[in-house]
């Protein structure tokens, strides 16, 4: 397996965690936090969503793809390519209203697919390159990729555990 295989396995398991996250929830229950409180599942999917796709125009010189469509609009935001949720109060993340888990999904998705044309013309050698010097050490772009995924994965479960809550709420 190279380079280009395995993180596209790695990034490839996203999508169906992401599904599986919103699947069958309306738009209340996507923005319903858990205890009245926290980030909501629609709020989590977003978020993880951003922060890949702000990742990956950072590497590639790219608009991302929030910006490039309509997509701030479908979550009830204006297009800053700037919010990507880290730091929200919890009267932004209730700020964040998805029309449905179908544009959640689909934004993933536009952004799932650019990752992986991304990763299919990287090589080993490509990891080692420096792409972000404000930190010690400064980051590779192996380092980065992990990064992402790591994150994504986690709010993916995070997102699964308060659909868990909602849908077992009161019973």
């Amino acid at each position: 397996m190279n380079v280009n295989e395995l993180l596209a396995e790695a990034f490839g398991r996203l999508p169906e965690l992401v599904r599986a996250a919103v699947e069958g929830l309306n738009a209340e229950q996507l923005r319903t936090p858990p205890a009245g409180e926290g980030n909501t599942v629609g709020w989590l999917v977003w978020h993880l969503t951003r922060i890949q796709d702000g990742h990956l125009a950072e590497l590639t010189g790219d608009e991302q793809v929030y910006t490039a469509g309509d997509w701030a609009h479908r979550f009830g935001l204006k297009p800053d390519p700037d919010d990507n949720g880290y730091g929200h109060t919890s009267e932004q993340v209730r700020a964040v209203r998805p029309e449905s888990a179908g544009v959640l999904v689909d934004y993933y998705q536009a952004v799932h697919e650019r990752t992986l044309g991304y990763l299919a013309g990287l090589s080993a050698g490509d990891l080692d390159r420096v792409v972000d010097r404000s930190w010690d050490p400064p980051v590779t772009l192996g380092v980065r990729l992990v990064s992402v995924l790591d994150d994504d994965t986690q709010h993916a479960g995070q997102a699964a555990y308060v659909r868990g809550l909602l849908l077992t709420d009161g019973d």
